[in-house]
């Protein structure tokens, strides 16, 4: 099946059959990450109506980021709402040396996303969806294993679930109530 481009709003999307694919050249200077616009057709009697959204991830790349999903009639202003939402749902993570300091598993719906940390030189290892909440985070090197749904947004969602579950050394140390050295 034949990609048509089309550029809107300055990103450069490529149709395909059913929704919008995102072109690699979606990340901008500010840490934003456009993953994924869908398109959704209303069938009225004059034809149909259209309307998009979009999931967004905007990160600092050191140690915040969010998510955030628009719906609009048109695909710019559907990405402006989502990356409104995106950075108002910024939290912090605890990452350190550009990896995780234990394996963790997140899960969301059908989806479930293993996250092992990795050798400095390793480089993330992972999907398109959860290498971009990666990145945005900040982490560099990191090997991953998405299992069961591959629906982006279940895939963020578990991703994020899996960031939250970490733990540093320190956090460990002070909940025990005992030094682990």
């Amino acid at each position: 099946m034949a990609l048509a481009s089309r550029v809107c709003s300055s990103k450069r999307f490529a149709y395909k059959s059913l929704g919008w694919i995102v072109s690699s050249d979606n990340q901008r200077d500010s840490g934003e990450s456009v993953i994924q616009i869908r398109r959704c057709a209303c069938v009225v009697k004059g034809g149909r109506r259209f309307s998009f959204a979009a999931l967004v991830v905007t990160g600092d790349r050191k140690g915040r980021v969010g998510y955030g999903y628009g719906k609009a009639k048109e695909v710019p202003l559907a990405v402006e709402k989502a990356t409104k939402v995106a950075n108002r749902s910024m939290k912090g993570y605890s990452i350190g040396n550009g990896t995780i300091s234990h394996q963790v598993l997140g899960e969301f719906r059908a989806s479930k996303v293993l996250l092992l940390p990795a050798k400095p030189g390793t480089g993330v290892i992972a999907g398109e969806c959860v290498r971009l909440v990666l990145e945005a985070v900040g982490i560099t090197d990191i090997l991953t294993k998405s299992y069961g749904s591959n629906n982006p947004l279940n895939l963020v969602k578990a991703t994020f679930d899996a960031l939250e579950q970490l733990k540093t050394r320190e956090d460990v140390e002070r909940l025990r109530g005992v030094s682990l050295s």
